[in-house]
């Protein structure tokens, strides 16, 4: 998955290589976002998941991808560079959803910690572009052609994984289940669920070092604010892990809630300081905080599908799940500078806390639903 993050890692460089601008070098980011949106409708809609073996989808889709990032060596500006992009998220909309159906078939036992230390692992990839920029950056180049060649050994290694213990036969073509197996019943609510972690997620990782530089306004501020982006983003590792031993130990509708809740909290509290002028280090702290619970959850929802969905269908399901949240995460993140603007900081955050609290009625619903007791922890 190391391409989706290896334009953020050196958009300052490609800005001056390309002589584009801010605005446009954005679309070099969201290009991913919708590109994967694309490609996981498609490979939904076509039951791809389902009908194909898995450790090939991973494989192609990983080497579509790191072709696709390597073509960035030799893309002649922006517009080019922003269609690669676009095809590098398509393509590793084959290797995210089929990888959470992939590890599913191999757990029972433990499932939810299995799929938390997996988006763990993505949510630390997250955190190192932030990283690499506070310190100081690297190469573009070198940046490109490394995260190419991790993609090719990702795809390369998928191949070797066997199918799993309790992999369904491949299923028939159905394109109509892509939107029927999140909409209805149980998934349907985790589904929604899903939406209200989504909502606020990606907002926040994208645009949390544009706040924070606004808060130190200072001579260091341009190394600072990456740092303690870095710091926001990664934490998530560790909530991803202790949401998976939560999740298998105490349920996954309580995991669920109680992490929205607090994240929710969190970004309310943080529009509350906001307002009021409260200093860098006291904000850093709630949002570390807000960083660790906000994505604490996300493997969970995938856990509580990949357990009540159809399981010949499981794959669609996943991958339409994953579909919906990500094109809302496009609305949000184009939402958040716009409100920024007119309303402040404080807005943005308060609007952001809606999502989580939307998202914990819903897995409360889905506490109370017969589907509930097939979820890891039951009705809890």
């Amino acid at each position: 998955m190391s391409p989706w993050f290896s334009a953020a890692a050196v958009i300052g460089q490609l800005r001056a290589e390309w002589t584009v601008s801010e605005g446009a070098s954005a679309w070099l980011t969201l290009a991913v976002q919708l590109g994967f949106v694309a490609g996981a409708v498609l490979s939904a809609a076509l039951n791809l998941p389902d009908r194909a073996p898995p450790r090939t989808l991973i494989a192609l889709g990983s080497l579509v991808a790191a072709a696709a990032n390597a073509a960035l060596l030799i893309a002649p500006g922006a517009l080019a560079g922003t269609g690669l992009r676009a095809l590098t998220g398509a393509a590793l909309a084959l290797v995210y959803p089929v990888t959470l159906k992939l590890m599913s078939v191999h757990f029972t036992r433990g499932r939810g910690l299995a799929l938390g230390i997996m988006v763990g692992a993505l949510t630390l990839g997250g955190s190192l572009p932030h990283l690499v920029n506070g310190l100081g950056g690297a190469d573009w180049r070198s940046v490109i052609a490394v995260t190419s060649l991790l993609a090719a050994l990702g795809g390369a290694l998928a191949l070797t994984v066997p199918p799993g213990p309790r992999a369904a036969p491949p299923a028939a073509f159905r394109p109509a289940q892509a939107w029927q197996s999140v909409t209805r019943g149980g998934v349907g609510l985790a589904t929604l669920g899903y939406l209200g972690h989504m909502w606020e997620l990606y907002a926040l990782w994208t645009w949390f070092g544009v706040y924070f530089a606004g808060v130190l306004s200072g001579p260091g501020a341009a190394t600072q604010a990456p740092l303690a982006t870095a710091l926001v983003v990664g934490v998530g590792a560790l909530g991803c892990v202790l949401g998976g031993v939560l999740g298998d130990r105490w349920g996954r509708v309580r995991l669920t809630v109680l992490a929205m809740l607090l994240s929710g909290g969190a970004a309310l509290l943080l529009a509350a300081l906001s307002w009021a002028g409260a200093g860098p280090a006291l904000l850093l702290t709630v949002s570390v905080f807000w960083g660790f619970w906000i994505i604490a959850d996300s493997a969970q929802f995938s856990t509580v599908v990949s357990e009540i969905a159809d399981p010949a269908y499981t794959g669609t399901a996943l991958t339409a799940q994953l579909a919906l949240g990500f094109t809302l995460t496009a609305l949000s993140i184009a939402l958040v500078p716009v409100l920024a603007g007119a309303a402040g900081w404080p807005a943005v955050f308060a609007v952001l806390a809606a999502g989580p609290l939307l998202g914990a009625w819903a897995m409360t619903r889905l506490g109370r639903h017969p589907d509930a007791a097939r979820i890891g922890g039951g009705r809890g």
